[in-house]
């Protein structure tokens, strides 16, 4: 069991293991040995997760969750086997954490008087730059 918080854990037959070989460091050892971890969590189907997590989960996770809820992560920066799978844990429980916590709520503003001032004035000065740059006729023509 990985526990995330106090009420939350997640079951080890929850998460998928494999072990690729990875580039970078490690000299003639790096194409014999499989040191890189990739994790699969599959988090559509956790028991663990209720709704609003889930959600919040997919917007923190961006690209390494699967369209059908499953979250991957990689780990190969360290040249062993032991710490990449440490490393890849530790990633997956900040995810969760992450996604624990509330979503800042946007305070809807106004822009002020000054701001759309400058904004008309930079609108006309634009206009006025693409009048200039037009063919000018020629009188007879």
């Amino acid at each position: 069991m990985l526990p995330v918080t106090e009420q939350i854990a997640i079951q080890e037959d929850e998460i998928e293991e494999v072990f690729l070989r990875a580039g970078g460091p490690g000299g003639q050892n790096v194409n014999k040995v499989a040191t890189a971890v990739q994790l699969r969590f599959n988090a559509a189907r956790s028991p663990s997760l209720d709704e609003r997590m889930l959600a919040r989960l997919r917007l923190i996770a961006g690209r390494r969750m699967t369209a059908e809820g499953v979250l991957v992560i990689m780990a190969r920066r360290f040249r062993t086997q032991e710490r990449n799978r440490q490393d890849a844990y530790n990633r997956l429980i900040d995810l969760l954490h992450r996604a624990l916590q509330p979503g800042k709520q946007r305070i809807p503003t106004r822009p002020t008087a000054v701001s759309r001032e400058r904004r008309r004035k930079a609108k006309l000065a634009r206009g006025r730059m693409k009048r200039l740059r037009q063919a000018v006729e020629q009188p007879g023509e």
